[in-house]
């Protein structure tokens, strides 16, 4: 058996541990491996990469970047990588780390962005509700930073129902829904969701981001797999570290991939999740769900799919991507889904079995602990939800500006992405330092639109993320894709130059 890396964390020690992995992942003796040499010379193709991150992550016990072996291009670099990972992450490092490190790293990198004449583009104060426009500092800017795709979060109605559930329930439910704090206005929001989700019930959340975590980190446990898209959101990853079963990333929306991992694997684990999401908030792209539906059934694995930006988006009703699929809802296992996007308002919920919602009810520690959502906040989703249903119209104008965004950006020649027709659309500037001064010139021009940049995308892969609403006009759209090919093609010319 493989022997788990030593405490001192030695880059001797890691190399060593890397060989003996690398001749075990392609069966062949440890001494046929250079270290020096390149590791795409061993024929090491993006299926076996991911699996080798996976085993790594098991061996150092702590999450890796899913990019870190395609980073480093030999087993040397690789040792020196995960070297100075192990020095700065180590259990034995931890109780002598200096958290001012942390504080100190951040302050310099700040002072680069300063140095560089680039500021920081994020935290922004926005003076009111957006709609299409924002106000920052008394400007008036076209806004695509807002989740709010159907342009629910300022409509009248939804906010009358906010308005009126203060009133009579007050602004917070002041305990947990187990203890006292359960309100009627939770449970129709639960029983409409599940209605329109199309499975038998619904439990809310406080957070969105928390109900991934606390429901993957409650449901399993050490000895068990989850199987995730290498995209995935970081909820579940924070989740899955919080379950300490083992983790794999298969590459993004790749169902062969985890078809062939979890052939490979499955038999090793009691149980076994794979994670998807149903709108991709990077790439504006969408998983086949159907393969994936068949992967799960085949492997006995329980599949998840986290819609928290594809439920209100996807298929003719919004219903999200069973209907876009055409497939049953019941199908998959647990549906997670946010109510800041769609629907107007905060949280996030899972939506399933009725045995699955009863026991996350009374043993989910993100529920039973935490004060339940608050009445403002459900009576707002709840509103959303019923004028999302009574008005598909809505859905039929996001659709119609997303596809004209992405139809108008290609045609000026601007890399999008794999998305098709959906409102997120990534502008693809691979610089970190370029793509934010791009958004730099396009803030003064009047356009807000958000940089990606490490480490929330892989180095090399920094983007501006455009979010189309229903509430944008024609020309706000045609406007915003020529000041940016314009601003791409003076880029391009003075590089010629």
């Amino acid at each position: 058996m493989l022997q788990t890396v030593p405490l001192e964390h030695s880059i001797d020690s890691i190399r060593a541990g890397l060989v003996a992995r690398v001749a075990a992942l392609l069966g062949i003796p440890a001494g046929a491996i250079d270290p020096g040499k390149p590791l795409e010379d061993y024929g090491l193709d993006s299926l076996l990469t991911v699996t080798f991150t996976g085993d790594l992550e098991d061996w150092l016990r702590r999450r890796l970047s899913p990019t870190i072996v395609w980073d480093c291009e030999t087993i040397d670099g690789l040792a020196e990588r995960l070297a100075d990972v192990a020095d700065v992450a180590g259990p034995a490092a931890a109780g002598r780390r200096d958290l001012a490190a942390d504080y100190r790293l951040l302050d310099q990198r700040l002072a680069a962005l300063d140095a560089a004449g680039l500021g920081m583009p994020y935290f922004r104060v926005h003076d009111g509700a957006t709609a299409g426009t924002t106000f920052v500092e008394g400007r008036e800017l076209i806004d695509f930073a807002s989740y709010d795709y159907l342009g629910l979060a300022r409509d009248p109605v939804v906010s009358a129902a906010a308005k009126h559930a203060i009133d009579v329930y007050g602004t917070s439910v002041s305990a947990s829904r187990v203890a006292s704090g359960e309100r009627p206005v939770h449970r129709t929001l639960e029983q409409e969701l599940a209605d329109f989700v199309g499975v038998d019930a619904c439990v809310v959340f406080v957070s969105g981001h928390a109900t991934n975590v606390t429901v993957i980190g409650h449901l399993f446990r050490p000895g068990d797999l989850i199987l995730h898209d290498a995209l995935v959101h970081n909820s579940v990853l924070q989740g899955a570290a919080l379950s300490a079963a083992s983790r794999r990333p298969f590459p993004h929306n790749d169902w062969k991939a985890a078809d062939q991992i979890l052939a490979r694997v499955r038999g090793r684990h009691a149980r076994a999740l794979v994670v998807i999401e149903g709108l991709y908030s990077m790439d504006g792209d969408i998983p086949d769900l159907p393969r994936f539906l068949e992967v799960a059934k085949r492997h006995d694995a329980a599949l998840m799919v986290d819609e928290a930006h594809s439920l209100g988006v996807l298929g003719a009703r919004g219903r999200g991507i069973a209907e876009h699929f055409d497939v049953s809802p019941r199908d998959v296992d647990l549906w997670m889904g946010s109510l800041s996007k769609s629907f107007a308002s905060c949280g996030g919920y899972i939506a399933g079995s009725g045995p699955l919602v009863r026991y996350l009810k009374h043993s989910a520690p993100g529920f039973v602990y935490s004060v339940g959502i608050s009445p403002s906040n459900a009576a707002a989703a709840l509103a959303a939800l019923r004028l999302l249903r009574a008005q598909p119209e809505r859905i039929l104008r996001l659709r119609d500006r997303s596809r004209l965004f992405r139809e108008l950006a290609k045609a000026a020649g601007l890399q999008t992405g794999s998305g098709h027709d959906t409102p997120i659309v990534p502008l693809l500037i691979g610089d970190t330092v370029e793509c934010l001064r791009t958004s730099q010139m396009l803030t003064a021009g009047g356009i807000n639109v958000m940089p990606m940049i490490p480490p929330a995308v892989p180095e090399g892969g920094a983007r501006l993320r455009f979010f189309v609403t229903s509430g944008h006009t024609l020309e706000q759209i045609r406007v915003t894709v020529e000041a940016v090919a314009e601003l791409v093609a003076s880029k391009a010319l003075s590089e010629n130059n």
